[in-house]
């Protein structure tokens, strides 16, 4: 389609379809695809607010597992689709376009042994402040689903013990967490992710267990570039592997 992109994604020997003007994936959810525990050899995995598709088909490397994502927008949806199609995973992952929170419903409660997304993050701001790009709009507000939507989605399809991984920015942590306990989640890992050394963090990575015992481990903070702005070494490590 116009504008669309076939892109390398990092290291792996994977493609994935782009477009500046529709949906673009971020690092936020390179390092939560990175960030998450998921089962090595078996397990039902899902994505909630997949975009078009790049936590899954990152997944697909780390896990033998199936893998579902739910995207409402149908102009990436088909991006998403398309990506996984292209590189043969048709039979591992599978693309559903509709809201989250018919999800429950559609998918089953209590189906999955991981749940991740990468949710909007911001409040809908008032008509003259949004992004005049609908895609856009969508992808960085809350107008389709809040916070709260989708912290209570995933603890209702994600099993009895099962993960769930959120990123978001840092301001949101206290909801968060508080979202969290609420719909039964215990958050388990915490790392925050600085810029440079001496900035603010501006991304936060966690990760629950459905019912899980109180105990949280805070990570060592992730620094994304160096003092040459170039990635660190472990940010590197992360993104492309030891090289």
């Amino acid at each position: 389609m116009k504008d669309e992109r076939l892109d390398h994604l990092l290291a792996e020997d994977l493609r994935i379809i782009q477009s500046p003007s529709v949906f673009a994936f971020s690092l936020d959810t390179v390092l939560l695809a990175k960030f998450v525990y998921v089962p090595i050899q078996k397990g039902n995995l899902l994505d909630l607010c997949t975009g078009n598709g790049v936590i899954p088909l990152l997944l697909s490397k780390r896990t033998k597992g199936t893998i579902t994502g739910v995207e409402i927008q149908e102009r990436i949806h088909s991006m998403a689709e398309r990506s996984i199609q292209y590189n043969g995973l048709e039979d591992r992952i599978k693309i559903i376009q509709g809201d989250i929170k018919d999800m429950p419903k559609q998918l089953g409660f209590g189906k999955f042994d991981v749940v991740t997304c990468n949710p909007p993050y911001f409040p809908t701001p008032n008509r003259d402040e949004i992004n005049e790009n609908e895609h856009l709009a969508i992808a960085r507000h809350e107008i389709f689903c809040t916070l709260e939507d989708v912290i209570r989605v995933s603890s209702q399809l994600v099993k009895q013990g099962g993960k769930v991984a959120f990123v978001h920015r840092p301001g949101r942590m206290l909801d968060i967490l508080t979202l969290m306990r609420k719909y039964r989640i215990e958050p388990k890992r915490l790392q925050l992710v600085y810029p440079k050394v001496g900035n603010e963090a501006n991304t936060l990575l966690i990760e629950g267990i459905k019912d899980g015992n109180p105990d949280l481990k805070i990570l060592p903070p992730l620094i994304v570039y160096n003092e040459a702005n170039e990635y660190t070494k472990e940010l590197q490590t992360i993104l492309y592997g030891e090289q």
